[in-house]
């Protein structure tokens, strides 16, 4: 893979770590769901790469499955998330990469090798590449040029229109942009119930199984 992949996580703690999907399974096991999410990216980044970044916000010291964390990033650069909101987050971590760049954040689990390939790949031919997700955000961004990311910093993130206006702003920069596969982000329970069946072999699949067997959801 000729881009390098960049992901964009938030320390694993309980009551910071997916805090809607706490409202369901409470905040010790909502973090351990964010580290198992976050490990299986990390292990998707390192079967198709060898030169990965990973922009933390917080600290992994005293996170959920901290150790796991740990000896999955070995080899990794890991920096600190710079920026008063998500865009100026991403544009800062982008920043600290160079090259073609592939982000993706921590909440899909049921990413794949193939869909880092395929993002590869669409990169080659086109300047920006975007994975929308299924809440109107987005997912993957891949930049030719990471400092092409500084016109994310004024976007409202976390939005329903996130996606569109992340298009918007990529494409009025003039970057021809292409579109990779749309993905599920997980936020609540919900979500975690329809990708834990897209994806039951990943390390959140099996654990989501286990709580839903277990009546441990409630």
């Amino acid at each position: 893979m000729r881009a390098q992949p960049l992901v964009l996580a938030k320390a694993p703690r309980p009551g910071l770590a997916k805090t809607r999907l706490a409202a369901t399974v409470g905040d010790d096991v909502a973090a351990e769901l964010a580290a198992l999410c976050l490990l299986d990216t990390i292990t998707a980044c390192n079967a198709v790469s060898d030169r990965c970044h990973l922009a933390l916000a917080g600290d992994l010291t005293g996170a959920m499955l901290e150790h796991d964390l740990r000896r999955a990033l070995a080899g990794w650069t890991v920096f600190p998330q710079v920026g008063d909101g998500l865009g100026q987050r991403i544009a800062h971590a982008h920043a600290q990469v160079a090259g073609p760049v592939v982000q993706i954040g921590m909440d899909t689990p049921q990413l794949t090798t193939d869909d880092l390939e395929a993002a590869d790949a669409a990169l080659e031919r086109s300047p920006a590449v975007l994975g929308y997700a299924a809440d109107g955000g987005w997912w993957l961004l891949g930049l030719q040029d990471p400092s092409r990311a500084v016109v994310l910093a004024e976007v409202p993130m976390s939005q329903p229109e996130t996606g569109a206006r992340t298009a918007e702003a990529l494409r009025g920069a003039g970057l021809e942009l292409a579109v990779v596969r749309r993905l599920r982000d997980v936020d609540t329970a919900g979500d975690a119930e329809i990708v834990s069946g897209l994806a039951p072999c990943t390390r959140f699949g099996r654990r989501w199984h286990e709580l839903t067997a277990g009546s441990l959801v409630r």
